[in-house]
């Protein structure tokens, strides 16, 4: 298979009650990779990245990429710029971790799930910066209202009449007055404006 070529680990880390899965990932893109591996490397990261939360990071070797202005100079650069945004990935790395090039990257298809990012000097004979930063799990939910009508008690007979009533004279596809008069009718008969419930992440978490 072309995902044994890629150098790639992925592990999914199980959510506690009321949260979801994280799916973790580790990757080192060689400079000399070739593009059948480049290939499954998006692959991987497509998959991964339909997950709810995704965290991926490493080493790919894109030094010519400009994150601030989303621009490449070589092929293979903007072939993996092209994948990160078609996955709606984040970059969160803000400085450059070896010899001023920016090779290390931290990517997530959620944003605020990855924070307090700090670079921590070189280990050993290496390099690359260290990075160290927290996954932050969501503590709770917060839910607000928006204002829908609710069209279960709507007039369906009336909803019908609607659509089955000819354009106005002009052949036009715009609304008669008599068909503007009859879909405020259904929307009076709808129902009143009631809520429903959208869960957006909390921006307390933890480690």
């Amino acid at each position: 298979m072309d995902e044994e070529l890629t150098k790639s680990l992925w592990v999914r880390i199980k959510g506690r009650a009321g949260t979801g899965d994280i799916i973790v990932g580790v990757c080192y893109r060689p400079p000399d990779q070739g593009d059948r591996a480049d290939e499954a490397l998006y692959r991987q990261i497509g998959a991964a990245s339909r997950s709810q939360a995704l965290v991926l990071m490493g080493d790919f070797n894109h030094p010519d990429i400009c994150w601030r202005d989303n621009a490449a100079g070589h092929k293979q650069s903007r072939k993996f710029l092209e994948c990160v945004n078609d996955n709606f990935l984040l970059q969160v790395i803000e400085e450059p971790m070896r010899k001023g090039a920016m090779l290390d990257l931290i990517l997530t298809n959620k944003e605020g799930l990855v924070g307090d990012v700090k670079l921590k000097g070189s280990l050993g004979c290496s390099d690359h910066e260290m990075v160290e930063f927290r996954i932050l799990r969501a503590a709770r939910r917060a839910s607000s209202k928006l204002p829908t009508l609710d069209f279960r008690r709507a007039d369906l007979d009336l909803s019908r009449d609607l659509l089955e009533a000819p354009m106005d004279e002009q052949g036009a596809p715009g609304q008669s007055q008599t068909q503007k008069g009859s879909l405020q009718r259904v929307e009076a008969r709808a129902g009143s404006l009631g809520g429903i419930q959208r869960n957006c992440p909390s921006s307390q978490g933890s480690g």
